[in-house]
């Protein structure tokens, strides 16, 4: 009895052995035959025409979005969701990979902008572009440039400069709301 035991537990170490070297032999063909490039950009850009076209039929304001922005810009996130406010997203990484992004709502301004800001607050100061006068807001973790209007709010935010969010600005397209 005490052979047949003695074999046993070398054949189970042999086994695992094999089994290791098998198993790591399948993740280094795996590795060699599957494509893979260190060098490319993890973000991918998002093609938000689809969304725009569809939102702008829908919401009830003129939906913003950026045309020519100069530069190489990517957008990487688009959303609209009525549940909360009839609230349009659009994220973009800016030339130097810092994010901006376009957002709208019928919220209250107040409470829309700290919730999208991640809790920015009115400076108190404005910035005029393109002759319109968008209110300054400064916070921990974004800054903002805000134009409230009659039923909506419109606000560029993000961890970009403020020199980005102002090209942003200055890039934005509003098309007027669809007929009822």
């Amino acid at each position: 009895m005490d052979a047949v035991a003695s074999k046993r537990g070398k054949q189970t170490a042999r086994n695992m052995f094999l089994s290791t070297v098998v198993t790591a032999a399948c993740a280094g063909v795996i590795y060699i035959f599957i494509p893979h490039d260190e060098n490319a950009d993890p973000i991918r850009a998002v093609d938000f025409s689809v969304e725009l076209a569809t939102v702008r039929n829908t919401a009830p304001y003129p939906v913003a979005a950026p045309e020519g922005l100069p530069g190489p810009w990517k957008a990487t996130s688009v959303s609209y969701d009525v549940a909360a406010g009839k609230a349009w997203h659009l994220g973009f990484l800016d030339p130097d990979r810092r994010y901006v992004a376009v957002e709208q709502s019928t919220a209250p301004t107040r409470t829309y902008v700290a919730e999208v800001t991640h809790k920015a607050k009115d400076t108190g100061t404005t910035e005029t572009i393109e002759g319109r006068e968008w209110q300054v807001w400064e916070g921990p973790k974004y800054d903002a440039l805000v134009m409230p209007e009659k039923g909506h709010t419109t606000v560029v935010t993000g961890s970009a400069p403020k020199e980005s969010l102002v090209a942003m600005v200055t890039a934005l397209k509003a098309e007027p709301q669809a007929a009822p």
